[in-house]
C-alpha cells in the first residue's frame, strides 16, 4: 500500500470517527450527502429529460432515487390518504414547510397526485444545473420580489388546473418553519385556487423531531405524511379568501399537532423534544 493510499485511509477513518462522536459533524455530513445526492439523482435523468420538456413525468425517476437516499439518511415516510386523491381533475395542493428535507416529501407525493407542478422562487431556476432539472420537470418559478409578475405567472398556471388536470404543488407558509405552531399562510395558493373553482388538497408532514437545525441534530426518524380530503372552492370568490384561509390552516394545524405527537410515539422520544 502505498503512503498516499495510507493517508487517505487514515483521513477516512478520522471522518468517520468524528462524524461517530461528534452530532454536529453529523448533522452538516449528512446535509452535505443529501445535497450531493439530490442534485445527481435530478440531473442523471437530464438527457432524457431532453427528450420531452416540461413534463412532470421527467420527475418520477428523481422522486424514486430521493426516496431511496432518504431513508439512507434516516428521513423515512409513511403515506397515509392516498384514497383521498382523486386524479380526474387538477387542484391545488398545500403543505406545510419544514426543512429542505421537504424535498423528499416531493418525492413521495410527485407520484400519487398525477399530473404535477411545483412552485419554487426563481433563484432555484440559477441553481445550475439543478435548475434546469426543475425546469425539465415544470417547475413553475416565481419572483416573490415582483408581485404581479408572481401573480400573473402563477395566474396562467392555475389555467392548467382545468385544462390539464394539473395539481399545483405549494409551500402556503412560504418560509420554513419547525416548531409547534405552522406560520401565518400567504394568499398565493388560495387566490389560485379560487381562480380556478377547483379543489384544495390539504396535505400534512408530522413535525420532524430527527432534525433540529439549532441543535445541529440529524438523527434518524419515522415521520407521518397525511392526505386529507379536498376542499371544494366552487362558487367562493376572492370576498371569501379570509375564512376559506382560516379554515385550511386550523385544519392543518390541528392535523399537525396529532401527528407530530404519534410521530413523537412512534419514535420514543418525549415531548420536550
Amino acid at each position: 500500500m502505498t503512503t498516499t493510499n495510507s493517508e487517505l485511509l487514515g483521513l477516512a477513518f478520522m471522518a468517520f470517527f468524528i462524524i461517530t462522536l461528534s452530532s454536529t459533524a453529523r448533522y452538516y455530513f449528512k446535509f452535505f450527502c443529501f445535497i450531493v445526492l439530490s442534485v445527481v439523482c435530478a440531473v442523471g435523468p437530464v438527457p432524457f429529460m431532453l427528450l420531452r420538456p416540461r413534463d412532470y413525468r421527467n420527475a418520477l425517476l428523481p422522486a424514486y432515487l430521493c426516496t431511496k437516499f432518504g431513508k439512507m439518511l434516516g428521513a423515512s415516510f409513511e403515506v397515509r390518504g392516498r384514497e383521498n386523491v382523486n386524479r380526474q381533475h387538477g387542484g391545488v395542493v398545500l403543505m406545510n414547510h419544514q426543512s429542505a428535507l421537504d424535498l423528499v416529501v416531493l418525492a413521495y407525493l410527485w407520484p400519487i397526485v398525477g399530473r404535477a407542478t411545483v412552485v419554487a422562487k426563481r433563484e432555484v431556476l440559477y441553481m445550475f444545473p439543478f435548475g434546469l432539472a426543475c425546469w425539465l420537470w415544470g417547475t413553475l418559478f416565481i419572483d416573490r420580489k415582483n408581485q404581479n409578475s408572481a401573480k400573473s405567472a402563477i395566474n396562467n398556471e392555475s389555467k392548467a388546473i382545468n385544462e390539464k388536470q394539473a395539481k399545483i404543488l405549494f409551500f402556503p407558509e412560504g418560509t420554513r418553519g419547525n416548531g409547534d405552531a405552522l406560520l401565518p399562510f400567504k394568499k398565493g395558493s388560495f387566490h389560485v385556487a379560487i381562480e380556478a373553482q377547483g379543489y384544495i388538497q390539504p396535505v400534512v408532514i408530522s413535525r420532524y423531531h430527527f432534525l433540529n437545525s439549532k441543535a445541529k441534530l440529524f438523527n434518524r426518524g419515522q415521520n407521518i405524511i397525511k392526505i386529507l380530503p379536498e376542499i371544494s372552492c366552487a362558487g367562493l370568490t376572492k370576498d371569501d379568501m379570509p375564512t376559506l384561509m382560516e379554515r385550511v390552516q386550523k385544519l392543518m394545524q390541528s392535523e399537525y399537532d396529532a401527528l407530530s405527537d404519534e410521530s413523537l410515539a412512534i419514535n420514543n422520544l418525549s415531548k420536550s423534544l
